[in-house]
């Protein structure tokens, strides 16, 4: 089964996803999340220069795990000229923990449990759930704002399409 528009799939069922469909070209939404260190991160606070944001359900689950040390390893040496960030719906604390064991380093961890303005805004708040969760997603944000790449995974236990979206940071970090 495939998702179709603002839906994804969840253990075989098809749910909803609150916010929009952003497309590439599209000015990045504004949100407030929490970073490891329990500080409100906004949008702009993330800086200027291009930044990777990959869409996670939970950091306690393999897909999720597996999709942060994939970004973790592939990025890591382009740190200096970009910014990457894991967002879930996991506790900072649970972040935090899950960074230390897996030794994560470059990818830096957002919390959306503040206001799930991420989720809304970005169009992966999945909706009927027994508890919140993101759907699985990558976005690639240029200095000046504007969105260079979209990936909405249609199905929660798939992977994204890694190769397309590190050719997205290669071609937006010089």
């Amino acid at each position: 089964m495939a998702a179709s528009g603002n839906t994804t799939i969840f253990k075989g069922q098809a749910f909803g996803l609150i916010g929009p469909r952003l497309k590439a070209g599209d000015k990045a939404p504004a949100f407030t999340c929490v970073n490891s260190g329990l500080e409100l991160t906004t949008l702009d606070s993330t800086g200027n220069k291009p930044r990777l944001f990959s869409v996670v359900p939970s950091l306690d689950t393999p897909v999720c795990s597996l999709q942060t040390k994939k970004f973790e390893e592939a990025l890591a040496g382009m740190k200096d000229k970009l910014a990457s960030y894991t967002v879930s719906l996991d506790m900072p604390f649970a972040q935090k923990r899950f960074c230390a064991a897996e030794q994560v380093t470059n990818m830096q961890t957002l919390s959306d449990l503040h206001d799930h303005s991420f989720g809304k805004n970005y169009g992966v708040l999945i909706e009927g759930l027994a508890m919140p969760l993101l759907s699985r997603a990558v976005f690639m944000v240029d200095p000046d704002n504007r969105l260079t790449y979209v990936e909405y995974v249609p199905e929660v236990g798939q992977h994204p399409n890694y190769d397309n979206a590190l050719s997205a940071v290669r071609a937006v970090v010089k």
